[in-house]
């Protein structure tokens, strides 16, 4: 049986768009937040590809980290339809977004990082993968309004410093000492560990609370 609708038209019959995804990788590096970005023919931008047929966009997504940039078995998440008729040169295509956070070290060591100023790349990126940076950094910064450092860019021990400037590069913004050490000590537990910090003054190592380690 072949579906038509009133007109008598059948599915095949109605124009349809290309369908890709695109992937936001934030990460902390020297203090600050940054974003995988891939060299493509139309400049820089994000890890991205076209759906093929039968496939799910998630594993599209996934194949694109893994062809484009390196990066495999990385968690992540929608974000947001991209359909401006006009955001892709080439024809009407519309793309999926996807977010995702990493540590640095868990990047390849070649990995192409650009900057985040102000909830954006510091950079022109292709097409509309602007918009996406900044949609992917809002998404960030609510999870870790949220929950200490709820992606794991940090080790599985820290100390309360190390989470503050994370939390701090995620904000894009400084973070009131013992404000943030109240709310976070609701989601984190010491470890009766020391370590030498800053000043050679010794700090106490922290952990997640009921998070299981990394292995």
């Amino acid at each position: 049986m072949v579906w038509t609708d009133a007109q008598g038209r059948a599915l095949t019959d109605h124009p349809r768009p290309s369908v890709a995804v695109d992937v936001a990788v934030l990460t902390v590096l020297d203090g600050g937040l940054r974003v995988l970005v891939v060299d493509g023919p139309f400049g820089r931008a994000l890890p991205g590809t076209f759906l093929h047929p039968g496939e799910r966009l998630a594993d599209a997504a996934a194949r694109a980290l893994l062809d484009k940039a390196g990066v495999g078995d990385l968690a992540f998440h929608q974000l947001g339809l991209y359909d401006d008729p006009a955001r892709d040169d080439r024809g009407w295509v519309l793309s999926m977004a996807h977010g995702s956070a990493s540590p640095a070290h868990g990047l390849p060591p070649t990995a192409d990082l650009v900057e985040v100023v102000d909830g954006r790349a510091a950079q022109p990126l292709a097409f509309d993968h602007d918009d996406m940076v900044a949609a992917a950094v809002l998404d960030l910064r609510a999870r870790y309004a949220e929950d200490a450092d709820p992606d794991g860019l940090l080790d599985d021990r820290f100390t309360l410093l190390e989470l503050r400037r994370v939390h701090e590069a995620v904000a894009g913004q400084q973070l009131p000492k013992d404000t943030f050490r109240r709310r976070m000590l609701a989601h984190v537990e010491g470890t009766g560990e020391l370590v030498t910090a800053d000043a050679g003054r010794p700090a106490e190592l922290f952990r997640h609370i009921g998070r299981s380690a990394t292995p």
